[in-house]
């Protein structure tokens, strides 16, 4: 194990810099067509500085690459060896990673973990070959600096024939943006939860509810909820009050738009780059059909709304007709939305679509125990847009440091095979301030108020792999891991333990198949990502289980992910929302080598660290935010 103590202990000075010191790099503007910044080859030279930048229609202050919002687009080629020299002109440490991407684990880029981070005014060069082709992203593993724009999106051309038929594409990479500190914006957030949560349940709601429900109902509901010190209102902890919401770096107002030919296929490579915002994506009056999910290839479904989690990619095929459509992007709260503009001509637009009513946490959301109220899968049941909350139950509050309840050895013969769980006590604390009494899978279930649209929604049940899982083994190991926090104090974990307080690492065996479970006991959604390998998602007892590197888990649900530990070394695994990591969701995985080889890799990668921090490698902060390398 390398020492954590100095891997976080900078985080805050490096967040705080972003905005503390002056803009040394000119005028840079959003960038209209990702093609015009397009790289291509196999040596790439990249720069990270301070600029200026407007974003829709106001200046603010950012680190960008090559100077430009976003980064500019790297195209590359399946089975080419790419070589990247990244200089830093910042005075603080940067960093790349490149997500989603296969490679070396020395390449990943989290500074601590394997990674030694960009010095100030000194270049570190990237060595990996490409092992895939599809849709990815890069961005900053430190401080808050991918918030501040330092993110681009990539394209790995497949070496062989695409399966994927297109005539035109574009990428349309989502995000949001702070005009002022995102240090300053997390500590606002460690203070209240509900900083800027301005949507809050009033009076009137409450008498409609009366009227609705009967006044014992809607009184009982909120002492329900008072008891809980939440809010059902509470969707995202960061919202529309203080972000604006891009599209390939534009605001609603700047109407980003992508050109087509009539009679075109156009395949449109969503990403969403966000900091802390999920996003309901859809273009009114278009179909769309799914062609891949986190850059590999799935078999085409067709939907018109796809709720895409922070850091997931979908691939997507629309065919328009000669007219204007407008690409929106609504946020999970609706308290905001991206958009741009599809169309045969430049100055076309298409009526924007009114936000629709926020959407409230149900009882489903509480993991409640299911079985009194039909099928949890049953995407109709429960409303969960305002003034639809029609059920009681509640979450295990027992779990204030209130003792344990240990899991033990389980049988899990009907979960396809997995032999044992890791046992652990349940997870208890003043980081965890409830526990789910009855979680459920909801891998089938619409996203977070998206259960009564009337059109097709997109479910990861729905997705299956265009080829076969390339590992069909049975796991042989389970670990169960619990998504927890304290909304009261914005603490975020798993199992109850942040990031600064973890000391080992989960273990993984070169070569086994294992078992990821994870359970969400908290009330939010949270985008979990495993950095170095690809997981199965277990959607059945079948050969082409959707495979990704991020997952959206919902509030209350119990879902599993098979991986092969193929990939030797240490490699991040966090909640992506960028200010839960920073708060402590995060943790990492090791793939172990054979003792012998696994000695020689520690004591190299000890070397490498350990030349760029001197000995006190690796540390992390009280508040468990990563240090020159952190989400």
């Amino acid at each position: 194990m390398i020492s954590r103590r100095r891997f976080l202990s900078q985080s805050a000075a490096l967040g705080a810099g972003v905005f503390a010191a002056p803009f040394i790099a000119p005028w840079a503007r959003a960038s209209g067509g990702l093609s015009r910044n397009e790289l291509t080859g196999t040596r790439f030279d990249l720069s990270v500085s301070r600029a200026r930048v407007a974003v829709d229609g106001r200046e603010s202050g950012g680190v960008l690459v090559n100077r430009v919002f976003p980064g500019p687009l790297l195209r590359w080629r399946e089975g080419e060896e790419i070589e990247i020299n990244v200089a830093n002109h910042l005075d603080q440490d940067t960093s790349i990673h490149w997500h989603g991407v296969l490679l070396p684990a020395g390449m990943d880029g989290v500074p601590g973990v394997s990674f030694p981070g960009v010095r100030p005014h000194e270049t570190f060069q990237y060595r990996f070959a490409l092992k895939q082709s599809g849709t990815y992203w890069y961005h900053s593993h430190s401080g808050f600096q991918e918030q501040a724009g330092h993110y681009g999106p990539i394209i790995i051309d497949p070496k062989d024939a695409d399966p994927v038929r297109y005539d035109r594409e574009h990428v349309v990479m989502l995000g949001d943006w702070v005009y002022s500190d995102p240090e300053k914006l997390f500590r606002k957030l460690k203070k209240s939860s509900e900083a800027f949560n301005f949507r809050r349940r009033t009076v009137g709601d409450f008498l409609t509810d009366a009227r609705e429900k009967g006044f014992g109902a809607a009184f009982s509901e909120r002492a329900m909820w008072g008891a809980m010190r939440m809010a059902p209102s509470d969707i995202a902890d960061v919202t529309g009050a203080v972000y604006a919401y891009l599209i390939n770096g534009r605001g609603p107002g700047d109407n980003w738009t992508g050109l087509f030919a009539p009679g075109e296929r156009v395949r449109l490579r969503l990403i969403n780059a966000s900091a802390m915002t999920i996003f309901n994506f859809r273009i009114p009056g278009l179909a769309m059909r799914v062609v891949q999910a986190d850059g590999l290839n799935v078999e085409p479904v067709e939907t018109d709304e796809i709720q895409i989690g922070v850091a997931e990619t979908y691939d997507i095929i629309v065919e328009p007709a000669e007219r204007a459509y407008t690409i929106f992007a609504e946020t999970i709260d609706r308290s905001g939305f991206a958009r741009g503009t599809l169309a045969p001509r430049e100055g076309m637009a298409a009526p924007t679509p009114p936000l629709r009513a926020r959407p409230l946490l149900a009882m489903r959301d509480m993991a409640m125990d299911h079985g009194a109220h039909g099928s949890p899968h049953d995407a109709t049941e429960h409303s969960s847009t305002e003034h639809g909350v029609t059920e009681h139950g509640a979450m295990d509050h027992d779990a204030m440091g209130h003792g344990s309840m240990d899991r033990g050895m389980m049988d899990h013969s009907a979960m396809g095979g997995a032999q044992s769980v890791q046992a652990h006590d349940h997870p208890t604390g003043a980081g965890v301030d409830m526990l789910a009494r009855s979680p459920a899978n909801r891998l089938a279930d619409r996203g977070t108020g998206l259960e009564g649209e009337p059109h097709r929604v997109l479910t990861y049940a729905q997705l299956k792999s265009l080829d076969e899982n390339p590992d069909r083994r049975a796991p042989a190991r389970e670990i169960e891991l619990h998504l927890t926090g304290n909304m009261a104090r914005y603490m975020w974990s798993f199992d109850g333990v942040k990031f600064s307080d973890v000391t080992e690492p989960i273990a993984f065996h070169e070569g086994e198949r294992v078992r990821l479970t994870l359970v969400n006991d908290t009330m939010m959604n949270h985008p979990i990502h495993l950095h170095g390998m690809f997981f199965d998602v277990v959607t059945g007892d079948h050969a082409r289980k959707p495979r990704k590197h991020t997952i959206l888990v919902k509030p209350g649900e119990k879902l599993s992910l098979d991986a092969t530990a193929d990939a030797p070394g240490e490699w991040a695994f966090h909640c992506h929302l960028l200010y839960h990591m920073a708060a402590g969701m995060m943790q990492t995985v090791k793939v172990h080598r054979m003792a012998a080889m696994d000695a020689a890799m520690d004591k190299t990668m000890d070397a490498a660290t350990g030349a760029a921090h001197g000995d006190d490698r690796g540390a992390r902060t009280r508040d468990g935010m990563p240090h020159e390398g952190h989400h």
